[in-house]
């Protein structure tokens, strides 16, 4: 029974498991379950209070970094509750989704969390995708390419409506997982390295560790839906494809430089762009596209919490102090 568009699946019915990837990203899930609470920002408030810890810079990236992701977490819990659980048949993808969705409400926890500790203006940070150009643009170009897919009257009936879904499967777990949060991640771990608002960056590895997650799901869909749908996966298509990626990447970068624009201690904003292709190389292989940039890494130091060959070492120092199932592991 495929995965999409199957009238013979019992949706009450997950035995026998059919898609074994999707049990095992559900697992890895709940194996490393965390709330924000759990990292302490005792140090952070006095770093923010400090007039003398934080450059100008410094506070600029992490007011917008809160900013991007607090609205980004809610256009993506909307994709999956509104759009993708519909459309997915299995019942074992639909378990993950459902895992999925709990941990983007414990992301949109984490930035109240933030805002709370620091005493941030909520109107300012909640606002961002409207008053910064180049978050608005991010958010904006992901909603326009998953548009048709919140149709009501939407169905993956036929090929093009395939295709459809199959952007919005992009759109949400290539571009907005896996290509719009990896500036500000870099940019977080960055000023954690240098032992400022660690306990922000703390609750971003965790994150990191559950984007990465999503994004192997999403590209796990995406491959599967190829597979079972071969003809959907024109030369035209990926070539579109491959279009609306590069697109972002751009995006990404302009966000990169606006957020961060005269770099941190020894990073300027040039190396989070670099570091942008270098995921995006990765995220296109991902799925059966060819990579656009031969860009190398420019962050090693972020392998050992962001890169897909190293995630099943991520977060050492915390997850093992709570995980309760099998430790994360894929490649």
């Amino acid at each position: 029974m495929p995965i999409i568009n199957s009238v013979k699946t019992d949706p009450n019915k997950i035995l026998p498991i059919r898609y074994p990837w999707a049990r095992e990203h559900y697992k890895s899930g709940v194996a490393n379950n965390w709330v924000p609470e759990e990292v302490s920002m005792q140090r952070d408030v006095e770093q923010w209070k400090s007039t003398s810890i934080l450059s100008a810079t410094e506070r600029r990236l992490i007011l917008w970094n809160l900013g991007f992701f607090s609205t980004a977490e809610s256009l993506t819990a909307n994709n999956i509750v509104l759009a993708v659980y519909n459309h997915l048949t299995a019942p074992e993808a639909r378990q993950y989704l459902l895992r999925q969705a709990f941990e983007e409400a414990i992301h949109t926890d984490t930035f109240i969390y933030c805002c709370d500790t620091l005493g941030l203006d909520p109107d300012e940070i909640y606002n961002m995708y409207q008053t910064i150009p180049s978050i608005r643009d991010k958010d904006d170009f992901v909603v326009e390419i998953t548009r048709s897919v919140f149709d009501p009257g939407f169905s993956t009936e036929g090929m093009e409506n395939t295709r459809l879904f199959l952007r919005d499967l992009v759109g949400f777990y290539v571009i907005m997982e896996g290509i719009f949060f990896y500036a500000g991640f870099a940019m977080i771990l960055a000023l954690k390295r240098q032992n400022k608002m660690v306990g922000i960056g703390e609750q971003f590895e965790f994150i990191m560790r559950d984007e990465s997650l999503h994004l192997a799901f999403g590209c796990d869909v995406i491959n599967t839906i190829r597979a079972e749908n071969p003809d959907v996966w024109s030369r035209e298509f990926q070539e579109e494809l491959v279009t609306l990626i590069r697109r972002a990447v751009e995006l990404e970068k302009r966000y990169a430089y606006d957020a961060c624009p005269q770099g941190l201690l020894g990073i300027n904003p040039e190396q989070f762009c670099e570091y942008v292709e270098y995921i995006t190389d990765r995220r296109l292989e991902r799925i059966g596209l060819t990579k656009q940039y031969g860009t190398g890494n420019p962050f090693p130091w972020m392998s050992q919490s962001t890169d897909l060959s190293k995630e099943k070492n991520f977060f050492e120092t915390r997850v093992t102090e709570y995980q309760t199932g099998a430790a994360l592991e894929w490649d």
